[in-house]
């Protein structure tokens, strides 16, 4: 859940990385939102994300100084803001450490611990046609709107599990319900069962998403962060 310059290149057939700086496959260098679904009064474990100061994508903490997020992220200096639902005020503010990637995920290590709900990762990729929920601040529409200033939620239906993220990854697929991920959605979370088992990485902005595979990077997730 990124949120930066409105500059969008779908290069594939869903081929928008949800996120700021690239490298990546197909990488526009613009935002990405949720179009749709409601906003959030609540998420202790919602983590934006700043690249230089900017807001650039969205984010879990998972640990007392681990934030989980998209690798196309990772740009200059990163900082985050933890435990509000309002990606401008409110929780409290890290800077980052050091940075850690693997495929289209990152783990973002905090000067300091925060104290809140840590989110649960899973150990599984959901079942298809499962409903899940993802969640970012986001762009509102395909074009033309600005970022929404509070936390954001979708549901999304699972298609599959047999694509890639923007770096060759495992990825899970879904369809729209309610709504769907677009610019600066990027690195947020998709939840089922009230475990995550997916960070936003590609999208095409109608009703496809394609979200990093928790499981498929768990054993990397624990021996970095120790979660």
């Amino acid at each position: 859940m990124r949120i930066r310059s409105l500059i969008a290149v779908l290069a594939t057939a869903v081929a928008g990385v949800l996120g700021a700086s690239s490298g990546a496959v197909a990488a526009p260098a613009g935002p990405q939102f949720i179009i749709g679904g409601t906003t959030v009064s609540s998420a202790p474990w919602a983590a934006a994300v700043f690249s230089n100061g900017s807001f650039t994508c969205s984010g879990t903490i998972i640990a007392p100084q681990w934030v989980l997020t998209a690798r196309h992220c990772l740009n200059g200096t990163m900082s985050v803001r933890v435990g509000s639902v309002y990606r401008s005020s409110g929780g409290v503010t890290r800077t980052v450490s050091a940075t850690y990637s693997r495929y289209d995920l990152a783990l973002m290590r905090l000067s300091s611990s925060v104290s809140t709900s840590y989110v649960t990762l899973a150990n599984s990729n959901p079942p298809i046609n499962s409903t899940n929920t993802i969640y970012g601040w986001g762009q509102t529409c395909y074009s033309g709107c600005s970022a929404s200033s509070q936390l954001k939620t979708a549901t999304v239906r699972v298609t599959s599990t047999s694509y890639t993220d923007a770096y060759g990854g495992q990825a899970i697929r879904s369809t729209e319900i309610s709504g769907n991920a677009w610019r600066g959605d990027s690195g947020g979370p998709e939840f089922y069962n009230g475990a995550q088992v997916g960070v936003a990485s590609t999208a095409d902005g109608y009703s496809i998403q394609n979200y990093g595979s928790v499981a498929y990077n768990r054993a990397w997730i624990t021996s970095v962060a120790g979660v």
